[in-house]
Order: structure tokens, then C-alpha cells, then sequence
């Protein structure tokens, strides 16, 4: 491990960045004031002339006990507060740091600064790994990652950033690979004042890549002084192999990517990851995660189908105690439509973490295609709650609270996540899941013709996609074209897919529902073919 290029501070450096030279001027000034008041006062009010002798003797031991203290400490608003120190050559900037509440962090994507510019799947992933182990701190609020990487490539500062993000520190950082060779750069910044807390960079091989991430949060968790209690890296990552995990978090990057090109390609690397570390159970959640999608919504295909049963089933004997393991088995009951199945592992996922976005939000479209509308508002809520600003579940938050008869709260939620589906194209403009459900928001809020352009971009990208059509369907009808919504809704060709069953409570077509090509529709989607 090498520094960041700083020189260690000197003795009196040191004495400053610890503010002991402020602390002692400020005790002076305190003890000659003392000491005058009671030179001026003892004799006439007939105090004794011990009494004077003691303020003097306690003015003098005082002293170093300030010294001491000052150098240990630092005494704000809140209280005293343990100074950080820099260990291991690590640099904590001198910088004064007032009095800012540092137990909120929002972690950035990593930049690329490889030579061939081509390692933005690695860079995410380290990123995404360090706000994993910093998200299992009690005393670390850490924003989400669909919050935080929003500003990749954003020309913003990192102050700015922060204020966004309503945090109070941002962990930035860089990525070099050069063959098997890694320089990763780090800095924690403080967003009230824009100065360091901390920085560090690291030289090292491939094969060190859990240590250094694990390194990382152990020092963030140190510069914003709460103590790290995370699994090991063995437990966390469910991997010790270099190979699996690069293929692993390039199968990641496009996974987070949406369309069926995207999740292909994620596929492919899962595979690969577990072709290298057959052991690896993230990877194989991941991979059956990726088929139960490919089948929802673009390809309901027998191949998927037991792909993703088999690659959930070694998920779990892996790792039976990973509540990813039992979202991914729950999707795998969810799209062969064993709901009573799909739903005990969803709750032995939300027993293992509560907090898990996937668990929620997954089970919330189990309850959903059920008819269980107050049982899925409710599981929404709480994936809005863990990810504020995802646009997904507010725009589906909408449709059941419009048929639960709370129509203000429905406009509400269309509106935040028409806001929110708008802010994410703006930095990912071929998203077309947040155009399709974006328009859905729109046309909601009264923005019909901006919600016909989401409709064109969408069907103009990926125009032949069954998940595209379905929901532009959605928006048609909400805006009155309804024949185009039918024709659109037509040409999704739902046999057999999990989203057939999502049409029967989808209040976005409401206004389809007398109509005797949607009836006609809708038993072709369920006929006995369809179901495997």
C-alpha cells in the first residue's frame, strides 16, 4: 500500500490539525481572566488569601490536562468528539471540519482512468461493494445506489452532489487497471466546506481487489468515526476468485442496464463467473435473477424457465442464510406461477433483511397480480422508503391506489415518479423502462402530449419488445388512444408471461376493459398453452 503523495505533517503541523495550539491560547486568556477577577475581588468581599492561592495552583494544573484533552479530542457544539487520527500513512486533511453530522455518505461511481477507458463495469463494482459494507453500519446512513449513481459523468461537484443527496460526506474515487494491476484513489470530502477527511490510494494486483474494498470501508468508517461491523469478505462476496468476480460485476453493469440486449450480455457473464468459481452463490442468484427477467418480460421460453429454477436452487444450497438467494428462488417460483411458494421465500428473504429493495418490491408484484392490493401498497412503500428515488414503485404505487379509491395519493405518486423517470433519462436517455413507466406518470399528470413523445422514443429504441409495447399500451389508454393502445397491446404477444397476469389489476387499462378486442386479448393470454 502506498500513500496518496502527501508528506506526513510535522510535530507542529500536527499540533494544529489537533488544535492544541488553540486550545492552549484559549485556556490562557480564560485563566488570566480568572485570575484578575480575583485578585480585584477576593480581598474586598474578604475571601481568604488561601482561596487565591488555590485558584492559582488549579489554573496551573489545568493547563496540562487541557493539552492532553485537546490533543485526544475536539470539543464542539455536540459535545467532545474523538480526533481522527491518520494511521498507516493514511492522510486525514487538516482542513477544519466544523461541526457537520458525518454519519450520512453517499458513495460515487468510480471513474475510469484506464488506458483503454473500457473498466466502467469494474469501477461500479468496486463502488457498489464499498457501499455494501458500509450500508451494514447501524450508525452510516449510506444513500442508495440508484441514488448516488445517478451522477455518474455529472459535471457537478462533489458539495453539490452531496446537497442533492442530503448527506453530509461523499466517498469518491478512481480506478487504473493496467493488465492484472490495480491504482485505486479514494477521497473522502466533507459537503459542508468541500474539504478532504480523508484519501488514500492503493497499488495493487487483482487478486487483492476483496482487500482493498473491504480496506476502503474500513477506513471511510474510521474518517467518520462509527465502527464497521460487516460479514467477511468470504461472506460477503461468496467468492475468493479474482476471475469470478470481474466477470461477476461486468455481468452486474449490464444487468442494472435495461432491455433484453443488456441482460443477455449479463447472462453470458454470470455464466462465466460461475464456470470460474462454481461455488460463487451471488453469481448464481444473479444468473437466475437474469433469466426469471429474460422470461417476465421478454422471452418466456422453457430454456429460461429451468435456467433460472436450477440457478436459484444452487443459489440457495449455497448460501441458504443470503436473503438474495431467497429472492431469486421466489422469482423462480413467481414465474412458473407457484405463488404460495414464491411468497414464503420472499418473507424468509425480508426476515434476513428487511431493508432489501429486491425482497419488497418483488413481493409487492406477487400481492399485486393477486389482487392483494393493500398488502402491495404497503410492501411498495417500504422499497420507496429504501430507495427514494427509484422511479418504479411510485409509478406502480399509483395504479393500486387509484384502485384502492385514494386518487390523491395516487396524483402524488404519479407525479414523483414522472419527476423521477424524467431525471433518470437525463443522464441514461435509452432507459426504456423509465420512458415506459415514465409516460405512465406523465399522462397521469396531465402531460399527455410529452407522454405520447416518451411513447415514440420508447417504441423508436426497442419498438419489438413485449415489455415496451405492454406499457406503452398502458399509456396510450390513459391518454384516450385507444386503439392504439389495443394495437399496441396486440403486438406484445403476452402467452405464456408473467406480465399477462399483471394486465387482469393494471387499472392503466381501465378504459380497455369493455372493449371487446381487450376481452378477446385477455382470454388468449390465458389460455392452458400459456402456462408451463
Amino acid at each position: 500500500m502506498t500513500g496518496s503523495g502527501r508528506k506526513s505533517p510535522g510535530f507542529f503541523e500536527e499540533l494544529k490539525r489537533r488544535k492544541v495550539l488553540t486550545a492552549a491560547a484559549g485556556y490562557a486568556v480564560v485563566a488570566w481572566f480568572l485570575l484578575q477577577i480575583g485578585e480585584v475581588t477576593f480581598e474586598p468581599l474578604g475571601i481568604p488569601g488561601w482561596v487565591m492561592t488555590a485558584l492559582i495552583v488549579v489554573v496551573i494544573l489545568g493547563f496540562p490536562v487541557v493539552i492532553v484533552v485537546s490533543w485526544f479530542f475536539d470539543l464542539t457544539l455536540k459535545g467532545f468528539r474523538k480526533d481522527v487520527a491518520a494511521p498507516g500513512g493514511r492522510q486525514i486533511s487538516d482542513a477544519p471540519r466544523g461541526d457537520v453530522d458525518v454519519t450520512t455518505v453517499a458513495v460515487l461511481p468510480f471513474d475510469d482512468m484506464s488506458p483503454e477507458q473500457d473498466q466502467a463495469y469494474l469501477c461500479d463494482g468496486i463502488a457498489e461493494e464499498i457501499l455494501n459494507r458500509l450500508a451494514q453500519i447501524k450508525k452510516l446512513a449510506v444513500a442508495s445506489r440508484t441514488s448516488s449513481f445517478r451522477f455518474r459523468d455529472s459535471a457537478a461537484d462533489a458539495q453539490s452532489v452531496g446537497k442533492q443527496l442530503n448527506v453530509a460526506s461523499i466517498l469518491e474515487g478512481s480506478v487504473r487497471k493496467a493488465g492484472d494491476d490495480l491504482r485505486i484513489t479514494t477521497q473522502l470530502i466533507d459537503v459542508d466546506n468541500g474539504f478532504h477527511l480523508w484519501s488514500q490510494t492503493y497499488d495493487r494486483k487483482l487478486d487483492h481487489i476483496f482487500e482493498i474494498e473491504d480496506e476502503i470501508a474500513s477506513h471511510v468508517a474510521e474518517a467518520l468515526e462509527v465502527t464497521l461491523r460487516t460479514p467477511s469478505t468470504e461472506d460477503c462476496c461468496t467468492t475468493g476468485n479474482a476471475i469470478a468476480y470481474e466477470f461477476y460485476l461486468k455481468g452486474l453493469h449490464y444487468f442494472h442496464r435495461w432491455g433484453v440486449r443488456n441482460v443477455s450480455f449479463a447472462i453470458d457473464m454470470f455464466t462465466k463467473a460461475v464456470e470460474s468459481d462454481p461455488s460463487y452463490a451471488r453469481a448464481w442468484a444473479a444468473l437466475a435473477d437474469a433469466h426469471a427477467m429474460t422470461y417476465m418480460y421478454w422471452s418466456a421460453s422453457e430454456e429460461h424457465l429451468q435456467a433460472t429454477a436450477l440457478a436459484s436452487e444452487k443459489a440457495l444450497q449455497l448460501a441458504p442464510g443470503l436473503a438474495e438467494t431467497h429472492v431469486s428462488r421466489g422469482l423462480s417460483h413467481l414465474v412458473r406461477r407457484q405463488d404460495n411458494d414464491a411468497i414464503a421465500e420472499f418473507e424468509v428473504a425480508l426476515r434476513l433483511d428487511p431493508d432489501l429493495f429486491e425482497a419488497n418490491y418483488f413481493y409487492g408484484r406477487v400481492r399485486f397480480q393477486r389482487g392483494e392490493l393493500e398488502c402491495a401498497a404497503t410492501l411498495f412503500e417500504t422499497a420507496e422508503r429504501i430507495r427514494p428515488d427509484d422511479f418504479q414503485t411510485p409509478i406502480l404505487l399509483r395504479q393500486i391506489y387509484h384502485s384502492l379509491g385514494r386518487h390523491e395519493e395516487a396524483a402524488s405518486a404519479a407525479l414523483r415518479g414522472a419527476e423521477r423517470a424524467e431525471h433518470h433519462l437525463e443522464l441514461n436517455p435509452d432507459d426504456t423502462r423509465a420512458l415506459n413507466l415514465g409516460l405512465a406518470g406523465l399522462a397521469e399528470t396531465g402531460a399527455k402530449q410529452k407522454a405520447i413523445e416518451f411513447a415514440e422514443r420508447s417504441l423508436a429504441i426497442d419498438g419489438e419488445n413485449p415489455d415496451t409495447l405492454y406499457n406503452v399500451a398502458c399509456g396510450l389508454a390513459l391518454v384516450g388512444e385507444l386503439d392504439k393502445a389495443l394495437d399496441s397491446l396486440e403486438r406484445a404477444g403476452l402467452r405464456g408471461m408473467t406480465i399477462a397476469e399483471w394486465a387482469e389489476n393494471d387499472s392503466d387499462l381501465a378504459p380497455l376493459h369493455d372493449h371487446p378486442r381487450f376481452q378477446a386479448l385477455m382470454n388468449e393470454f390465458r389460455t392452458p398453452e400459456s402456462n408451463p
